[in-house]
């Protein structure tokens, strides 16, 4: 055969090492973004010195890159939005044009537990350090704006006194455990959760073990029979349940989630006993920074590890290598009976007081208010407040004889007792004010939302969910709403671009979860927002069925009745 009829040399690859997804436990420990280079060059908790001792006193332009947009989450703090930026410019600009010289300060309130001095102090906070600004959020937490970093060894020298803590309130940790606002005083519980959450906090909060996980990690614990956690959007959740044979304990769920890719979380079929629950959670904390995925960001959930390998897997290996022992099949949960997981109202408590639940305007109070309410549970024999994963709040242990002056005096400071089911039923998120992803507003807005639909359907007595949130990634829960509004720009009947909404139709958890429907080509602008909830809760009064709730309609009803 002559050279020309030879055949051509194959091509040489590169050889190249396959780096998958970035799995810890497959030994691919080289970083592979930024954000996990930031991580392995310095654990975030180790910003706090770097705080204490150069910041505070140095000022914000001193504050290195890493620390700046990366670490000091670890300490509950991002950077706050610029003033003035309008919400198409949220994805143009780089991180330093977007962001300002105040922080965003988030305190961590596990199971959403407060003394009074404690709520006290939070007040006295945001009065002192943060313009009043004090949001309750969907995670029971507390967040400040308008932080300074010179003020932030004060503000940890007051938080730390009286028990509260930043630590880990966001970042790439294991975040604040959610639990039941109820938990040890309800009639109906199943079980307390109380000590183990308290036992998972000793063991994860701080410990350099778990500071450096794939992505954020949400938990939450609850044994009451409302299903009050919201835990079908949790990465784990431990869920009250009564065993045929061993009793009360908790049923387990993996890998829920919202934000662009929403998940709803899956059972292990696993029954846990109090006193397990914490081992339980450290093994899959563990497994999660062990097995998450690290290569790309938008896919470093748990929920994404749990989708890719299902339940039965995940169990496996937990169990495997892990917790080293096989755990009890349990029941699932039973679904709650009422639509309402909040506690708003008066409720007898199981030892014959009181606990008074009411509705701050999605979720905005001030430092005044909160002092206030600290005062006013004090001055009718109280002691306890709680934060609710509803952006709502009650106080619990009242005497009787102290219920309708306690009401009294809330609704005086505009917190309803026994709100409308606008005021009960809307949730926003930070929104434009003040979040750097934030393309729309939405606390005035829904404020505004909130009086509007008052005044229009001012019979309507249905429990409803709207939820506002001015970016896609859901810390409003857009997707489990009845009525999710998802900001972004969109064009008016002039042609201008202005703000408006997406629109998620019929999303639940409990009863029947699952996520809203999508109507084809609606979006809402913010101005005619309130027309459409109207039309569309006025579609609903006139074709329901008795005893059909806003999600069964929504999805059946035809797309000219949702529009």
């Amino acid at each position: 055969m002559s050279d020309s009829a030879k055949k051509p040399a194959p091509t040489r690859r590169k050889a190249s090492r396959h780096r998958g997804e970035g799995q810890w436990a497959a030994g691919h420990f080289t970083p592979l973004n930024g954000n996990e280079q930031v991580k392995k060059d310095d654990d975030g908790l180790n910003v706090r010195t770097r705080i204490e001792t150069i910041y505070a006193h140095r000022g914000f332009d001193a504050i290195d890159g890493g620390d700046l947009r990366g670490r000091m989450r670890w300490w509950g703090l991002y950077t706050q939005r610029r003033p003035g930026i309008d919400g198409g410019k949220t994805a143009v600009l780089e991180p330093e044009e977007l962001d300002d010289e105040f922080f965003m300060l988030r305190v961590r309130i596990d199971g959403g537990q407060l003394t009074t001095a404690q709520l006290r102090v939070v007040g006295e906070i945001s009065q002192e350090f943060a313009r009043g600004t004090a949001d309750i959020t969907d995670r029971q937490n507390v967040q400040y704006h308008w932080i300074r970093i010179e003020d932030m060894p004060e503000i940890w020298r007051r938080l730390e006194g009286v028990g509260l803590s930043t630590t880990e309130a966001c970042g790439d940790t294991p975040r604040v455990i959610v639990g039941s606002p109820v938990a040890g005083i309800a009639e109906d519980e199943i079980i307390d959760g109380t000590p183990a959450i308290e036992a998972i906090h000793r063991r994860v909060v701080g410990n350099k073990a778990y500071s450096n996980l794939p992505r954020k990690f949400k938990t939450a614990v609850s044994g009451s029979p409302l299903l009050d956690v919201a835990h079908e959007i949790n990465d784990v959740a431990f869920v009250g349940v009564v065993h045929p044979e061993h009793g009360p304990g908790f049923d387990v769920w993996v890998g829920g989630g919202l934000s662009t890719n929403p998940k709803i979380g899956v059972r292990l079929g696993a029954w846990v006993p109090l006193d397990e629950v914490a081992d339980v959670h450290e093994g899959i904390v563990s497994l999660f920074r062990d097995y998450g995925y690290r290569r790309l960001r938008t896919r470093a959930r748990i929920k994404f590890l749990v989708a890719d390998w299902g339940a039965e897997k995940f169990r496996q290996v937990l169990e495997d290598e892990y917790l080293l022992r096989k755990m009890i099949d349990g029941p699932a949960p039973e679904q709650p009976v009422h639509h309402w997981r909040d506690h708003v109202g008066v409720h007898r408590q199981k030892d014959g007081r009181f606990y008074v639940g009411f509705a701050p305007r999605v979720g905005r109070v001030d430092g005044t208010t909160l002092t206030k309410i600290a005062d006013l549970a004090e001055a009718h024999g109280s002691g306890r407040v709680r934060t609710t994963v509803q952006q709502k709040m009650l106080i619990l242990d009242v005497p009787e004889d102290q219920v309708a002056r306690l009401t009294e005096g809330l609704e005086a400071l505009d917190l309803m007792v026994t709100p409308s089911a606008f005021r009960r039923g809307t949730m926003a998120c930070t929104g434009i004010e003040f979040c750097k992803l934030a393309i729309v507003e939405t606390k005035g807005r829904g404020s505004w939302l909130i009086e509007e639909m008052e005044r229009r359907l001012p019979d309507f007595d249905e429990p409803i969910t709207i939820n506002i949130n001015g970016c896609p990634n859901s810390c409003a829960r857009i997707q489990i709403a009845d009525i999710g509004l998802k900001g972004q720009l969109v064009t008016d009947d002039n042609g201008e671009q202005v703000e408006g909404f997406q629109v998620h139709l019929g999303g639940s958890l409990g009863l029947e979860p699952g996520f809203g429907r999508k109507v084809r080509g609606l979006k809402v602008t913010a101005a005619g927002l309130a027309d459409y909830v109207e039309r569309v809760l006025r579609a609903f009064q006139e074709q329901r069925a008795d005893g059909e709730r806003f999600a069964q309609w929504a999805a059946r009803a035809d797309e000219g009745s949702l529009s």
